[in-house]
C-alpha cells in the first residue's frame, strides 16, 4: 500500500511589531501609494531585538501541533535563511522546546522556496518509512539582513512562521500531498543574495545585507514558478479548471497576479496575503495557508496548487487536496 504523507495540522506566528506603511514615509523618502502600487503590501510585522527566529518556529509550530490533535511528531524540519546562529541549525532548538524529545530535527535553506523543500524532505521521509509525523516550519526574521535604509527591499520584507503537520496516510484522502517539483541554477546565485563580507573584512565593518535585482528576478520568478506548477498540473493528472486555489510564494503582489494568468488560472482564484504580512521569504506560504484556513477559504476535498521561488536559484511545486481540519 503506497505510504503518502497527509496534512494534518496547521498553523502561524507573527510577531507583536506591527509597522505600517505610513511609519515609513518619513524614513525612507516614500509613500504609502508607492509600495502599494509596486509591492501590494500595506503593513508587515517586525520581530523587536530579543526575538529569534525559532521564537517564531516555536509559536507556529505549537499551533501546528494542536491543530493536528497530537503533539507527538518524530521529524521537525525547519526552513529558513535567518537561523539563530550559523551553527547549530535552528531546528534541535525548536525540538527541544517543544517537548519532542529526541526528535529527528534539521534546518533547510532555500530562502524563499525553503518550504517547498521541507515539505519534500519530509513527504519522502514518510513515504519511506523513516518517519512517521513530522512538522514543517518556515521561519524568518528577514527584517534582520534587510537594509533598513533601502526603500527597494525595507518596505518589502516581513518576519513571522508559519508550520504543518504532516502524516502517513492514503493518496486519495483529504490532505494528501501530490506530486512534488524542485529545481535550481546557482547561475543565478547574485540576483537574490546576502554576500559575504570577504576574508580580509575589517573588525566593525559595516553589514552585508539582502540586495535582490528586482526586474530579472520578476520575469524569472513568473516564468520558473509558471513552469513548475505546469508540471505539477500534469504529474496530478489535473487541469486548470480543476484548481481551487493558487498559493504561491508571497514575493510581490504584482508577481502573484501575472503567475495566475501565466498559469492559467483566474486571479481571484490567488490566496494573497501579502498586504498585511509582507513578503515573509520562506515562511510565506503556510502563512498565507494558515490564515486563509483561518477565514473559511478552504473546504475539505479543495485542490490547491503551491509554488515558490527563491534566491540559489531555487523553486518549487507541489499539490494536495485540502483536509478536513478544525479552524
Amino acid at each position: 500500500m503506497t505510504r503518502t504523507a497527509v496534512l494534518a495540522g496547521i498553523g502561524s506566528w507573527l510577531p507583536p511589531q506591527l509597522v505600517t506603511n505610513e511609519q515609513l514615509e518619513g524614513r525612507l523618502d516614500t509613500t504609502d501609494a508607492w509600495i502599494r502600487s509596486r509591492t501590494g503590501v500595506h503593513r508587515r510585522y517586525i520581530a523587536p531585538d530579543d526575538m529569534e527566529t525559532s521564537d517564531l518556529a516555536v509559536g507556529a509550530g505549537a499551533r501546528a501541533l494542536k491543530s493536528s490533535g497530537d503533539a507527538h511528531v518524530d521529524t521537525v524540519i525547519v526552513a529558513t535563511t535567518t537561523p539563530d546562529r550559523p551553527c547549530p541549525g535552528t531546528a534541535p532548538t525548536v525540538a527541544a522546546r517543544l517537548g519532542l524529545g529526541h526528535a529527528a530535527a534539521y534546518d533547510v535553506s532555500a530562502v524563499c522556496t525553503g518550504f517547498l523543500y521541507a515539505l519534500a524532505s519530509a513527504a519522502g521521509l514518510i513515504a519511506s518509512g523513516v518517519s512517521r509525523r513530522a512538522l514543517v516550519i518556515g521561519a524568518e526574521t528577514f527584517s534582520r539582513i534587510v537594509d533598513p535604509d533601502d526603500r527597494t527591499t525595507s518596505v518589502i520584507f516581513g518576519d513571522g512562521a508559519g508550520a504543518v503537520v504532516l502524516r502517513g496516510g492514503d493518496p486519495d484522502e483529504p490532505g494528501a500531498l501530490g506530486p512534488c517539483v524542485l529545481g535550481s541554477d546557482g547561475e543565478g546565485r547574485d540576483l537574490i543574495t546576502v554576500a559575504p563580507p570577504g576574508p580580509r573584512a575589517a573588525a566593525g565593518a559595516e553589514p552585508s545585507y539582502f540586495t535582490m535585482q528586482g526586474k530579472r528576478v520578476f520575469w524569472l520568478a513568473v516564468q520558473r514558478m509558471g513552469e513548475c506548477a505546469q508540471d505539477v498540473l500534469g504529474q496530478a493528472g489535473w487541469d486548470t479548471a480543476d484548481v481551487d486555489h493558487l498559493v504561491s510564494h508571497q514575493a510581490n503582489q504584482r508577481i502573484t497576479l501575472r503567475l495566475a494568468d501565466e498559469i492559467g488560472i483566474p486571479q481571484e482564484r490567488s490566496v494573497t496575503n501579502i498586504a498585511d504580512v509582507g513578503n515573509t521569504a520562506g515562511a510565506s506560504i503556510p502563512l498565507a495557508l494558515d490564515q486563509a484556513h483561518a477565514k473559511g477559504t478552504f473546504k475539505t476535498g479543495d485542490r490547491l496548487l503551491l509554488t515558490a521561488f527563491g534566491g540559489g536559484l531555487t523553486w518549487g511545486a507541489t499539490a494536495l487536496t485540502w483536509p478536513d481540519i478544525a479552524r
